[in-house]
């Protein structure tokens, strides 16, 4: 299983390709939650998220064979990018496996970096049946968004880095998801500061995490139809066995509590962050009132936002 050790080591690997990302404050959220609040703000990283330190710590040590034959992904879209952008890098061929409820922001995007876009129907079990089939078919490797140790080990480099900057934190709040950005954020700040607290926060309408965690049995995901796209993967094995093992708390948040804390962050921070970067400011919020007077982390992780409509308004108006 991931330790910190492969934590550290994957900074190592990947610090002079990745953007070590700023850490932001906010003196408004400050004061409602009485606490210092220290935000890591991943929508800074290569391809607006996270998911560019995990493709990169994996692409990186790829076999020649392998480079050969190319990557393969499945992935509604922050992950797309990461592994086109990190294949583009290296000068590897990736096939990427997308919904056909992908935003195409990120559609477009990971396009753009070069990668063979496939659609697929919307399911997980869909995403994953026609990524097997083109392994199968063509030799690819699969570059999986969070069932992979080197993934989950650069995703924690994100919360390696806050640390570093801001030293000890109380609290650490991160989305959940697939749970690859949990289970390596849970594994660097165990590692650095074994008494820190790490929740994972999850939207109520993709609660699977939460009912595995609380029951103790991996529960899979039923086709969830949350505003945080990203979010909408169930955890795996391998990060449910992490996420035991570290993870202090999962919370659930409504959608109106994401929608609000994505306000709050682009109208107060000045911070463009997509819903599921949200996710873990909406669960500060939600526990304001138990965390007064402590130090606080939080992983935003990313900021790929279809701004189509919102700047047609504009477009409409300067037209007439």
């Amino acid at each position: 299983m991931v330790d910190f050790a492969d934590v550290e080591k994957a900074y190592q690997r990947i610090k002079d390709i990745v953007t070590q990302t700023p850490v932001m404050t906010s003196q408004t959220l400050n004061s409602m939650v009485k606490s210092s609040v220290f935000v890591k703000c991943e929508n800074f990283q290569k391809i607006g998220a996270f998911k560019f330190r995990g493709a990169c710590n994996k692409i990186s040590q790829l076999t020649e064979k392998q480079r050969e034959n190319g990557v393969i992904t499945h992935s509604s879209g922050n992950h797309a990018q990461a592994v086109a952008l990190a294949s583009s890098i290296y000068n590897i061929k990736s096939v990427i496996v997308m919904p056909e409820n992908a935003p195409e922001v990120k559609v477009n995007a990971t396009k753009g970096y070069g990668a063979q876009i496939m659609r697929c129907k919307n399911s997980i079990i869909d995403r994953e049946e026609m990524a097997k089939k083109l392994m199968e078919e063509n030799g690819y490797t699969l570059v999986h968004p969070y069932n992979d140790e080197k993934i989950i080990a650069g995703a924690g480099t994100a919360a390696y880095e806050l640390f570093q900057e801001v030293g000890d934190l109380d609290y650490m709040f991160c989305p959940v998801g697939g749970g690859g950005l949990l289970s390596g954020t849970s594994i660097a700040s165990k590692g650095l500061v074994p008494e820190c607290k790490v929740i994972g926060v999850e939207p109520e309408k993709a609660d699977d995490a939460y009912r595995s965690y609380t029951t103790g049995k991996l529960h899979p995901s039923k086709y969830p139809n949350t505003v945080a796209d990203g979010l909408r993967t169930a955890l795996s094995e391998l990060t449910f066995k992490i996420i035991r093992k570290y993870v202090d708390e999962i919370l659930l948040v409504t959608e109106r509590e994401i929608v609000d804390a994505m306000k709050f962050v682009w109208e107060r921070m000045k911070i463009i962050v997509e819903p599921s970067g949200a996710v873990p400011v909406a669960g500060i919020l939600q526990c304001k009132d138990h965390l007064k007077g402590k130090k606080i982390g939080a992983i935003l992780s990313g900021g790929n936002v279809d701004l189509e409509d919102f700047f047609q308004k504009y477009y409409d108006r300067i037209t007439k």
